[in-house]
């Protein structure tokens, strides 16, 4: 309410409007200063801002799936966050590459063209020391990567690459592939330089070791699937249609699963001194006779009520009543 007038100050105001000292045509004048914003035809911005909002979301939840990842693969603490998504030319994201460093090339089927996954040289060098047995720690003078280690980082790659392809798919079903992994920026030109890129930029802690992960994405990559990438289709829920070549696979899946099955025949109790001077040959009476029910459990439930029996000399239960039904 800090717009509300008291009266003393609508006295006042009238007042100086009466004694001439507030013009009415200078309250009234509002400035017709045009309005003028800077655009670069040489970088046009091809993302909306809904757009990048969107590979925001999307990579946050792949940050999640990398960070739990990581943390078991490398038993030690690992986080991963989302920092920043932008747009920029690849031609600014490749010239602030420093070398040697991890550039992973990766096509995005069934998308044309690739993105390039990019590790900083510290994190690299962590992920190879923890994945050897070391403490994780990074060197203090960053050289190039040996044929091994980069075997190494390939593998870890791959496996966070899989979850990438579970990030993306409320908007299409990925299927990203490692093509190659470079060490040297300038062998990395997948696309024009002028061309604009997403890059989305996670901050990694390994331990002690802090540094940089960054996602460059093409915008003719993704632009067929442009139209995608807003929050409202993003959280708008969608049924799968269930095809019965579907339902036939979960259940030849679920008919194959091996469930414990077993049959109590009763029960009764002794005291521990009872149960040390158990002999060969003593008999322990339950709490059933031959007439009884045996319940039969599979796994933890009551599922059967079954009778002991003999058939071609071999003991068995024969089922009389279910007790629980499937539906129940």
């Amino acid at each position: 309410m800090g717009d509300v007038l008291s009266q003393n100050e609508i006295d006042e105001l009238l007042k100086s409007l009466t004694s001439g000292e507030i013009d009415v045509q200078e309250i009234n004048e509002e400035p017709s200063e045009r309005k003028i914003r800077n655009y670069d035809f040489r970088r046009p911005n091809k993302f909306a801002k809904d757009h990048l909002r969107t590979l925001h979301m999307i990579h946050e939840n792949f940050a999640r799936h990398v960070t739990n990842f990581l943390s078991g693969y490398l038993r030690t603490l690992v986080q991963v966050d989302v920092i920043s998504v932008e747009q920029l030319t690849y031609y600014e994201f490749n010239n602030s590459i420093s070398n040697p460093v991890i550039l992973a090339i990766v096509e995005l089927s069934p998308l044309s063209g690739s993105v390039i996954f990019e590790v900083a040289p510290n994190i690299a060098f962590s992920l190879i020391d923890r994945t050897l047995g070391g403490q994780g720690t990074s060197l203090e003078k960053v050289r190039t990567f040996t044929e091994i280690e980069i075997s190494l980082i390939e593998r870890i790659i791959f496996q966070m690459l899989g979850h990438l392809r579970e990030s993306w798919e409320n908007v299409i079903q990925l299927k990203p592939i490692l093509e190659k992994i470079e060490t040297n920026s300038q062998f990395a030109q997948i696309i024009s330089p002028n061309e604009t890129v997403a890059l989305i930029t996670f901050s990694v802690r390994i331990g002690e070791v802090e540094g940089m992960i960054n996602l460059c994405i093409p915008h003719m990559v993704i632009e067929p699937i442009i139209h995608k990438l807003t929050t409202k289709l993003w959280f708008t829920v969608k049924e799968k249609e269930v095809t019965e070549e579907y339902r036939s696979d979960i259940e030849d899946r679920i008919n194959t699963i091996a469930v414990p099955i077993r049959v109590i025949l009763g029960n009764t109790t002794f005291t521990v001194s009872e149960f040390l001077e158990l002999q060969n040959g003593d008999v322990i009476q339950l709490d059933t006779n031959l007439n009884s029910k045996l319940r039969v459990m599979v796994g933890d439930i009551h599922k059967f009520d079954a009778k002991p029996g003999v058939k071609k000399n071999r003991v068995c239960m024969k089922v009389v009543d279910i007790i629980r039904m499937e539906d129940e």
